[in-house]
């Protein structure tokens, strides 16, 4: 079963930034909670995501910024307190595996989710 499992998450089309992250399947839990889901997976308070499933009519951040998850995590002025390096867009897959194995900076990822999540605003285009 875990070698069909395996076989279907590397054949596979979607999830492939999770794919990035963590490429072998297994039975024991991560040690993710919400907030890192939400970031990894993209899905979430981020206007991007509103937009592209029609919960909102733009895709920018207040700031006036594309809302993604790395927007926030890098470059919105609301959240200038956890803010992390920004990658060079060759280098961003590279990028998210190294946040999601360190300790430190899931924890800014968390504190940027929760932000979010508590100041809808963001969400609203300028």
């Amino acid at each position: 079963m875990l070698e069909e499992w395996q076989t279907s998450w590397k054949n596979d089309v979607t999830g492939r930034k999770i794919y990035n992250i963590m490429p072998s399947v297994s039975l024991r839990p991560t040690n993710w909670i919400r907030e890192d889901v939400i970031f990894f997976f993209q899905h979430g308070p981020f206007s991007a995501y509103l937009k592209r499933f029609h919960l909102s009519d733009s895709d920018y951040c207040s700031c006036g910024g594309i809302g993604t998850a790395l927007h926030y995590a890098t470059e919105c002025i609301y959240i200038v307190s956890w803010h992390m390096r920004k990658p060079a867009p060759n280098f961003e897959q590279e990028w998210l595996k190294r946040v999601a194995n360190n300790l430190v900076s899931r924890q800014k990822i968390r504190g940027i989710i929760k932000f979010i999540s508590e100041n809808r605003y963001l969400s609203r285009p300028p």
